[in-house]
């Protein structure tokens, strides 16, 4: 259940496969292995004995910081009935590991009573875009923005390092000024302590479920997309474009000291 990652020293993952089913979810590269050719976000893999091995690997293991989650979301819908996170956080806490939290939903204010005045511990939630009709096509099985951004200001009124990862950005959808101003504000408003913002990239299986999401509902982007996604040169330039813009909103909001650039 520790298993080693490039996100921090450990990743704590429940399940395998996630029900919210995002378009440009990297994590749907575990298809090559388990599941192949089944649609990502159509299966989930639930590891019930994930509390009985971590109990063994927490006692054990050299503490270092956790990432919850890598490969799934940890508080996606089957959560609400099996629990595992929680209870896999309830092992990981009194051991004083830290804690690096990514989360699509509100679910996971169900255990910030774990995480209150805990050393160590800092709580995010991914957020690309306000439009909730957009949010429903990209990421369907998620919880709504608002709800996310709200679960981000309780855990930063119960003193829990916050952050938000904005992103990814998706071209001519989401990267927009008119799109961006107001989801860079509301990062602002909800007392953030630090975000992340990330472009979209290519990556395994991203494309066709992409392209797929586009022809039935922005048919005039495809070409748009596949030219960024595939001319070298033109991927470069729009992420030098999209930097500029970011750049230029967030020192607009007073936020500039607070981003991280993932691109």
């Amino acid at each position: 259940m520790l298993n080693k990652s490039g996100l921090a020293d450990y990743a704590v993952n429940c399940y395998a496969g996630c029900e919210h089913g995002c378009v440009y979810c990297y994590a749907r590269f575990a298809t090559r292995f388990s599941h192949p050719g089944e649609p990502w976000g159509s299966f989930v893999d639930v590891k019930i004995n994930a509390p009985q091995v971590l109990t063994d690997e927490a006692k054990r293991k050299r503490v270092g910081r956790v990432f919850i989650s890598s490969v799934c979301d940890g508080w996606q819908p089957l959560e609400a009935s099996y629990h595992l996170t929680r209870q896999c956080l309830e092992i990981l806490v009194p051991h004083r590991y830290p804690l690096t939290i990514l989360t699509k939903s509100t679910l996971a204010s169900r255990d910030l009573d774990l995480l209150t005045s805990k050393e160590g511990v800092e709580l995010g939630v991914t957020i690309t875009t306000l439009d909730e009709g957009l949010r429903r096509l990209i990421e369907p099985g998620s919880s709504p923005s608002a709800g996310r951004l709200a679960l981000l200001q309780e855990a930063k009124r119960r003193g829990i390092r916050t952050y938000a990862f904005v992103g990814p950005l998706l071209p001519y959808l989401s990267d927009t000024e008119n799109s961006l101003t107001p989801l860079l504000k509301a990062v602002k408003d909800v007392g953030a302590d630090y975000f992340y913002v990330d472009r979209l990239n290519r990556r395994f299986g991203v494309w066709p479920s992409l392209k797929s999401l586009l022809q039935e509902h922005f048919p005039d982007l495809v070409d748009e997309y596949r030219w960024i996604f595939f001319n070298e040169r033109a991927s470069r330039e729009y992420s030098d474009r999209l930097i500029a813009t970011v750049n230029c909103l967030a020192r607009k909001q007073g936020l500039d000291g607070r981003m991280r650039l993932c691109f």
